[in-house]
C-alpha cells in the first residue's frame, strides 16, 4: 500500500509564483490520490486557487493564508527576521509540527535555506547542509550532485559528510544498495587536486562508502558514478555551465533547421529524433533540489520553474518523503561514527 504524504507548497515563491504552482498541485492531485497537498499563499492567490480546485479533491487541498512573500532578491537575513509570516516561513513550519512530510518552493535560495536551517535544524553528524540535484546520464537514468550552491567554502570533513547524504539520497531514489561515490577533481591520478579534494579522498577511502576515485567534469554524465562530491561554489558553477550548454545545444539546433528551406524540410524529417534530444535536454525533467542534512525535507525547485517543473520538484518530495531519507541519513551518520 502506498504511503500516503502531504507536501506543504510555498505557492509565492519563484518567477511563475501560482501560476506554477496551482496548477503543479492540481495536476498532481489527479495522479497520486495518496498525495495531499497544504497550500500557502496571500488571500486573493488562494482564492483563486480554491476556484481552480472547484472543491474536486476535498480535505487533500488545503489553504493556509500568509501575510507576507520573500522577495527573489531579499537577503536571507531580512526574510528570517522580518518575514516570519510568510508563505515560505509557514510551509517550513509545518514540517516542524508534523503537519507536511515536506515542503516545495521555487523561492529565494539564500532565504530558503537560512529559514530551513533555523526552523528545522541539522540532523545529529551534520554541520552543514548542502544542495543535492540529479543530472541526466549519456545511457538513462541519473547522477546526484552535490553541494550545488550551499556551501562555497568546505571542509574535506564537510565533504564526507556530503558523501554520505548523497548516498542516501541516491540509494533511496534510485533504489541502489551501495552507490558509487566520487569526488569531482581536475585529473584521476592520486597526485591531482588540492589539498583539500586530496585530504577528502583519505577520509572517503576509510570509510565505508562504496567510493570509487576521482571523477573529472567531463565523467559527470558518463554514468560511472551514482554521487559526485564537491564544494558549493565549484558546484553551482557546473550546474550553471550544464544548464548553459543544454540551452546552447538546443539554440544551435533551432537555428540550423530554421537556416534554409531545405533545412526545414529536414527538420521534419528528423523530428523524431529531435523532440527525443529535446526531451533529455530538458531541464524541467530535473528539477527539484533538496537541501539535504535538515531535520526534515525541503525541496527547492527552480526559480523559473512552470507548472511542468514545479510538478517534478513535488515528485522528487513525494518520494523522499516515502523513502524517509532525513531518517536514513542520521543512521548512516551514526554508523560512519562508529566505525571512525
Amino acid at each position: 500500500m502506498t504511503r500516503k504524504v502531504t507536501i506543504a507548497l510555498d505557492a509565492m515563491g519563484g518567477d511563475c509564483g501560482p501560476d506554477a504552482v496551482v496548477p503543479a498541485a492540481l495536476a498532481a492531485l489527479e495522479k497520486d490520490d495518496s498525495a495531499s497537498f497544504l497550500l500557502y499563499g496571500l488571500p486573493a492567490t488562494l482564492e483563486q486557487a480554491r476556484a481552480e480546485a472547484a472543491g474536486r479533491f476535498g480535505n487533500r487541498l488545503q489553504f493556509i493564508p500568509a501575510t507576507d512573500v520573500v522577495g527573489m532578491d531579499e537577503s536571507p537575513g531580512d526574510a528570517l527576521r522580518r518575514k516570519r509570516n510568510s508563505s515560505m516561513r509557514l510551509a517550513i513550519e509545518a514540517v516542524r509540527r508534523g503537519e507536511a512530510d515536506a515542503c516545495v518552493s521555487s523561492g529565494n535560495t539564500g532565504a530558503l535555506m537560512a529559514t530551513a536551517r533555523y526552523v528545522l535544524k541539522t540532523l545529529p553528524g551534520v554541520d552543514r547542509p548542502a544542495i543535492i540535484s540529479a543530472v541526466p546520464c549519456l545511457r538513462g537514468g541519473y547522477t546526484f550532485m552535490l553541494d550545488l550552491g550551499a556551501n562555497v567554502g568546505c571542509s574535506a570533513q564537510h565533504l564526507l559528510q556530503f558523501a554520505i547524504m548523497g548516498s542516501v539520497v541516491a540509494e533511496g531514489i534510485l533504489g541502489l544498495e551501495r552507490p558509487r561515490v566520487a569526488l569531482l577533481n581536475i585529473g584521476l591520478e592520486d597526485i591531482k587536486g588540492n589539498e583539500l579534494v586530496r585530504e577528502a579522498a583519505e577520509l572517503l577511502s576509510r570509510s565505508n562508502l562504496n567510493y570509487v576515485g576521482y571523477i573529472e567534469g567531463d565523467g559527470i554524465f558518463n554514468g560511472k558514478a551514482d554521487v559526485v562530491v564537491t564544494d558549493g561554489f565549484v558546484g553551482n558553477v557546473a550546474l550553471k555551465t550544464m544548464e548553459g550548454v543544454a540551452g546552447f545545444i538546443a539554440s544551435i539546433l533551432r537555428e540550423e533547421f530554421r537556416r534554409n528551406p531545405i533545412r526545414r524540410i529536414q527538420s521534419v524529417a528528423a523530428g523524431t529524433a529531435l523532440n527525443a534530444v529535446r526531451g533529455r535536454l530538458d531541464s524541467r525533467r530535473y528539477n527539484g533540489a533538496t537541501l539535504v542534512g535538515l531535520n526534515g525535507i525541503v525541496i527547492k525547485s527552480h526559480g523559473g520553474a512552470d507548472a511542468v517543473a514545479f510538478e517534478n520538484a513535488m515528485r522528487t518530495a513525494i518520494m523522499e518523503a516515502r523513502k524517509g531519507v532525513p531518517v536514513r541519513i542520521a543512521n548512516l551518520m551514526e554508523e560512519q561514527c562508529i566505525h571512525a
